[in-house]
Order: structure tokens, then C-alpha cells, then sequence
């Protein structure tokens, strides 16, 4: 995992050593996030903690392989939302593992990496995964967290108790799951009134966990990235300039993998520069890759994953696509990019 996340900076990670360790994953508590509503956190906010990057894209599917192989993106090949399959003119979706016409891809040959539980099941830990039932399973579940012992528990008041069932067991390494703070973020904007009952939520269920650990445990609590709210929104499908040339449409609002028709991806490249001038990042592959974006190196397999030419805002604007994905054209919140409040994340500590 340090070798993935890392500190912001670049600053190695280092954890002390625990006897059993209990990592809650808050899937959009973005760092900048939690300090502008500490008020609604007071228990996340007074542990001792640290912030991390969350790596590029700043995507669950990205940061959760990252955090499960202890990879960068540019070696476990998670690289976005939705990427391209090469040589099948498709995009596979890596979220809902989807792939169009009733096509399937099988997740250990789209990432074939370890996973960090793998290893912590050889080393005698029992290695838990403790989430909401619907998930077991699931494609991106065997991709991410292959070799776990998967407890399925879907309310706030499950998940306390099938932890502390775990961390009484032995050693063991527990990961909790809670994904409802993203959701709400996503339909009405961090910040907002919903978002806030979710954060309060988030913050009463680690205290939870926190007091019930056992002697020598730890409990560590991150995110997998942030989130902005949309002041400004395009449609790639809708602007001339943005689809000439397009064969698909990749990535999301926030990190657009495009893939250009044979022979296009020079006009492709120049023509969403040009559009997006002053409100996007936009790269070539070759760019993306020497400029370390997906770590420092992307194995020679991944390539023809990442899009021809990469979109990346760096205003509060969302490339949306809403024929292809209607719902995400409607959400407030956004993530994927690259800035302080999408890519730090905390990292909370509390021992016993």
C-alpha cells in the first residue's frame, strides 16, 4: 500500500506495526473536504492523521486496485472508469464490470496482480472484507480483492458488529466499506445538507469501530479520492469539435479517455486543446504516460487502454455525455482530476 498511495509529495508512508488492523475505507471523503466541515466530524477530526494522494485518476475503481495491490495504475491497469478494450472497438466499464453485448471479461485477466490480501492470507492474517451483500462477488470485488474473507453486511450497525466479530479472531487485517457520503456527494454536492447527514454518519460509525477494537489494534481511516462540484458542464457528444474524429468516448466527467479513429488522433488532440483551453489538462497517451500520470511506469500490456488523447479539467467544469451516461450528466459532484480537493485524502489513525 505505501508503495501505491504514498504520502502528499511524494512522502513515503510508514505504519507502525499492529497486531490486528482495521482499515476504513470512506469512498469520497476527500481530505480538503473534512477539514471545511470539521464541526460535522468532531471524532475524525481529533484523531492524528495524514494526507494522502489518491494516484490518477481519482476514481474508486482506480484507487481501490491501487490500495488492494499495493500498485500504481500504470502497473495493476485499472487506468479509469471506463476504458477501451483493445482490438474489440468496446469500452468496458471496471465500476459495474459491464461490457456491452452480453460480452463478460474475466477480472483476473484484466487484473492479474496479487492483491495485498492474498499475501496477508500466506502470512497466516485473516484478511477480511467486510461490505454491503450486493457486492459479493461482482467483478470488480475478485478483481480488487481476491483471497479476502468476504463478510457481507449492508447497515452501519452490521458492519460495527461483523468488524469487531473479526478483530477478535486473531490476526487480522479488516477492511469496512461505506459508500453512501460518494453517493450523496454525487446527486447533491459535497457540502450539501444530504452530504452532511452522510459525513455524521461516517463520523459516528469510526468512533464505533474505534472503541470497540481490541488490545493492540489499530484503525486507520481513508478515502479513495475527493470531489468538486460542476459550476460548468460540456457535452462531449454534442460539440462538433469533440467528436470529430472520436471513435469512443472513455474515462468519466472528470478524466476523459479519448480514442480516436485510425489516423485522427493528431486532429483529435489538437481540437479538444483548443476547445478546452484554459479549463482542461489535455494530453497525448505519450504525455500522459512520460509525464508519469498513472505512476512511473505503465506496463506495455496497459497502453492501448488509455485514450488517445487524455481530458483533464482542472476548472469546476465536467465533460459529461449524457445519450451514453444520463445519470452521471446529472450529478452535482464530480471526481477523477487531478486537483488538491479530488486527489488528497486522509489518513486517520486510532490505537488501542
Amino acid at each position: 500500500m505505501a508503495a501505491a498511495v504514498g504520502g502528499a509529495g511524494g512522502v513515503p508512508l510508514v505504519l507502525e506495526p499492529a497486531d490486528r488492523v482495521c482499515l476504513f475505507l470512506v469512498d469520497g471523503l476527500g481530505a480538503e473536504l473534512l477539514r471545511a466541515h470539521a464541526e460535522a466530524a468532531p471524532f475524525l477530526s481529533s484523531l492524528a492523521g495524514r494526507t494522502l494522494t489518491a494516484g490518477f485518476p481519482a476514481t474508486t475503481v482506480t484507487s481501490l486496485c491501487s490500495l488492494g495491490t499495493g500498485l500504481t495504475p500504470g502497473e495493476h491497469g485499472m487506468l479509469g472508469l471506463t476504458l477501451a478494450v483493445p482490438g474489440t472497438g468496446h469500452l468496458f466499464n471496471c465500476l459495474r464490470w459491464t461490457l456491452p453485448g452480453g460480452l463478460t471479461m474475466d477480472p483476473e485477466q484484466w487484473q492479474p496482480a496479487p492483491t495485498v490480501y492474498q499475501r496477508a492470507t500466506r502470512a497466516g492474517l485473516d484478511a477480511v472484507y467486510v461490505a454491503p451483500a450486493e457486492f459479493e462477488g461482482s467483478g470488480l470485488t475478485t478483481a480488487v480483492y481476491r483471497g479476502v474473507r468476504y463478510v457481507a453486511a449492508d447497515t452501519v450497525d452490521d458492519r460495527v458488529a461483523r468488524v469487531h466479530e473479526s478483530m477478535r479472531q486473531g490476526a487480522a487485517y479488516v477492511t469496512v466499506y461505506y459508500g453512501d457520503l460518494d453517493a450523496a456527494g454525487h446527486m447533491t454536492g459535497w457540502g450539501s445538507e444530504e452530504w452532511l447527514r452522510q459525513l455524521a454518519i461516517v463520523d459516528e460509525m469510526a468512533r464505533r469501530l474505534a472503541e470497540g477494537l481490541p488490545s493492540g489494534s489499530a484503525l486507520y481511516v481513508t478515502a479513495d479520492h475527493g470531489m468538486i462540484n460542476a459550476t460548468e458542464k460540456i457535452d462531449a457528444e454534442s460539440v462538433p469539435e469533440l467528436t470529430a474524429g472520436v471513435a469512443l468516448l472513455g474515462g468519466e466527467a472528470r478524466a476523459r479517455h479519448v480514442y480516436a479513429e485510425p489516423g485522427a488522433a493528431r486532429d483529435v488532440l489538437e481540437a479538444w486543446r483548443e476547445t478546452l483551453r484554459g479549463k482542461a489538462w489535455v494530453v497525448s497517451r505519450r504525455e500522459a504516460v512520460e509525464s508519469g500520470w498513472f505512476g512511473p511506469r505503465v506496463r506495455d500490456a496497459w497502453l492501448a487502454r488509455i485514450g488517445d488523447v487524455v481530458a483533464v479539467p482542472y476548472t469546476d467544469l465536467a465533460i459529461i455525455a449524457p445519450a451514453r451516461h444520463r445519470i452521471e450528466a446529472l450529478f452535482t459532484g464530480y471526481h477523477g482530476s487531478m486537483t488538491a480537493a479530488e486527489q488528497y485524502v486522509p489518513l486517520l489513525e486510532a490505537r488501542t
